[in-house]
């Protein structure tokens, strides 16, 4: 390899390449030591070069600084009173000030606190000293800051959208329930001092405080009070992530609607990985149009993540207006007279997942509503609804969501490091593009390294493991099991060989193929199934006893059904479609049900008119 410094030298030597060799189990002759020598200080040397390089920020990515009402980027941790759900991180009032489009205008959005909004901290629902740049002393320490918006954030403020603030998530993103923040847990709008879903809790939650707001105005009752006891401000939109479940769970929980695109469809660019097989970046909203009018505004290919993005994912010129053919497919019943209570969803050919129904732990309410729901198919004149099997959903799904990332996941979310393929890790810096101070005076300083490559600190401390072990023992689980599994940094060799997670990887293709073939054979254009497997808890329902083990099924329970498509890349879309009883005591409290309805890759279009057409039959959260 030519050396691109004619005077450079590499600190390399001898005797470290006999240690690596050692470590490998071979040994060099002494006659090829220098060649190899000489080789690795070519390569070194190139390195080098390279992390003497300026920085590189392609030009499609600096984000639009323009003043907005006399403030740059301004940004607050808002009070209690006026966050009494704990679903903000930060509020903000971020407008393009030369939108491309007014595909959102006049439309508020909410953005995942795992995704980068130039001149906000990103917190990734952690505590601050576990990031780079903390100190690890359990001291307020500053988070890291993003110089850029991540690809989404852009798209959404090019068509007109204003970005009231950053959404709080799950502690590193990894939690099916809303109970793991740093900051606390968030509440469900519908029941305060209850389970809103995770990780995209704050999202979610959100979204769902007008759809609150209007269902108590549809029935006469008093608006609920200003402050800790009220909802505070929502967003009209917002962003979630998904990889297990993360958008899908917490719109079930809070009755809102939430889609796991295509893997693929909408770009990554500028989120925290947990790996790059599973994650997913989607819509958020309080209606089946809004939630395909955000899709037209996010979906397409960025040219710059190679890791998630296939040759399937479609150019951005070529994206459909998901809103738009919705409208038509509508219009186009009306016309014929069949968008009626009897006829909403003729050509319409439903499978019901049977092995969704048979995930132990799923709720007796969540399973009539959810079986009541797939049945109205057939009243609005379905074609078709039939049960349909997939016995490696059941059988198979959870153990390949194990072997084919849980080895890979310490190095992209607990160490930060970029994934394999051509993406585009963010850069941070110390040149403020926001002003702000937290809320008990501090400034909000800004950081050095990228959303993949620098959010995670390094190396871990035993605060860390104490808070973690504390908040969420999956992220700890994840780092034991996945360097047990893999081998680990210290040079432990891996429990099982790669050929294992080969395997896994060709038994992915095969659960995928299963899906298609269920949705062929059986010839159903969508599979419907229950979302979760339970309506939200109440916060502490186990009185916070619980040990590690308990801790970790607790915050998984609830993704039996939405990982599987994860992994497989389906488009998934959650609705409301009824009640469940909470299950505390609380006498006749009841949370929304949500119901699943999966289509063929890139066929988001049918799942967004199976919804539509479905609540011909009346809105899910009128059937009391």
């Amino acid at each position: 390899m030519p050396s691109h410094q004619e005077n450079a030298s590499s600190d390399v030597s001898i005797k470290d390449l006999r240690e690596i060799a050692a470590n490998h189990g071979f040994t060099m002759s002494p006659e090829d030591e220098p060649g190899y020598l000489a080789l690795t200080q070519a390569i070194t040397e190139s390195v080098d070069y390279v992390s003497q390089l300026p920085d590189y920020v392609d030009p499609g990515l600096t984000p639009d600084l323009g003043l907005d009402r006399g403030s740059a980027r301004a940004y607050e941790r808002p009070s209690p009173s006026e966050n009494p759900l704990n679903a903000w991180m930060f509020r903000t009032n971020i407008q393009a000030t030369k939108p491309t489009s007014a595909l959102l205008a006049g439309k508020t959005i909410a953005i995942k606190d795992n995704a980068c909004v130039a001149g906000v901290p990103l917190t990734l629902g952690t505590q601050p000293f576990h990031l780079l740049h903390g100190n690890g002393s359990g001291k307020r320490s500053p988070y890291p800051t993003p110089r850029l918006d991540a690809v989404v954030v852009t798209r959404a403020l090019a068509a007109g959208a204003a970005v009231a603030g950053t959404a709080t998530c799950e502690n590193y993103c990894m939690s099916a329930r809303s109970s793991t923040s740093a900051t606390g847990p968030v509440h469900n709008p519908w029941l305060r001092g209850y389970d809103a879903g995770g990780s995209s809790s704050g999202s979610a939650a959100l979204v769902a405080v007008a759809v609150v707001r209007r269902w108590r105005a549809a029935r006469g009752l008093p608006p609920l009070p200003e402050g800790l006891e009220g909802l505070g401000e929502g967003a009209d939109l917002a962003l979630g992530a998904d990889q297990g479940g993360s958008i899908r769970i917490p719109s079930s929980h809070c009755g809102v609607y939430g889609l796991k695109p295509t893997h693929g469809l909408v770009p990554y660019t500028g989120l925290a990985s947990l790996h790059p097989l599973l994650d997913h970046a989607g819509p958020i909203a309080a209606s089946v149009r809004d939630a395909a009018l955000l899709l037209s505004a996010l979906a397409g290919y960025d040219g710059l993540d190679d890791a998630r993005m296939t040759p399937e994912t479609p150019l951005r010129a070529r994206v459909p207006q998901y809103h738009e053919r919705l409208d038509a497919a509508i219009a186009e019943r009306r016309g014929a007279g069949t968008w009626t209570r009897d006829g909403a969803a003729r050509g319409l050919r439903v499978g019901v997942l049977r092995e969704a129904f048979e995930i132990p732990g799923l709720e007796p309410d969540v399973e009539a509503v959810v079986r009541r729901a797939a049945a109205r198919f057939a009243a609005l004149g379905a074609d078709t609804v039939r049960d349909v099997s997939v016995p490696a959903h059941a059988e198979t799904a959870h153990c390949l969501f194990a072997a084919a990332a849980f080895g890979h996941m310490p190095e992209t979310m607990v160490y930060g490091s970029a994934p394999p393929g051509l993406s585009f890790p963010y850069p941070f810096d110390n040149k403020s593009t926001s002003s702000s101070s937290s809320s008990d005076g501090e400034t909000v300083a800004e950081g050095g390294a990228g959303v993949e490559a620098g959010t995670k600190k390094k190396p871990l401390t035993q605060s860390w493991y104490d808070t973690m072990t504390e908040s969420n023992p999956l992220v700890p689980s994840v780092l034991l099991s996945g360097e047990y599994i893999r081998g680990d940094r210290g040079g432990r060799p891996p429990r099982y060989p790669a050929a294992v997670r080969d395997k896994a990887l060709r038994h992915v293709h095969e659960l995928r193929a299963a899906y298609d073939r269920a949705l062929r054979e059986h010839e159903v254009d969508v599979l419907v199934m229950p979302a979760t497997l339970t309506v939200g808890v109440r916060h502490g329902a186990n009185g916070g006893k619980m040990g590690v083990r308990e801790k970790g099924d607790f915050v998984l329970v609830n993704s039996r059904n939405t990982e599987p498509f994860d992994l497989t890349g389906h488009p998934a879309f959650v609705l409301p479609v009824g009640w469940g009883r909470v299950d505390s005591g609380d006498g006749d409290a009841k949370l929304p049900v949500g119901m699943q309805i999966v289509a063929r890759r890139w066929d988001e279009e049918r799942l967004f008119l199976a919804a539509a057409a479905w609540e011909v039959g009346g809105w899910g959260l009128d059937e009391e």
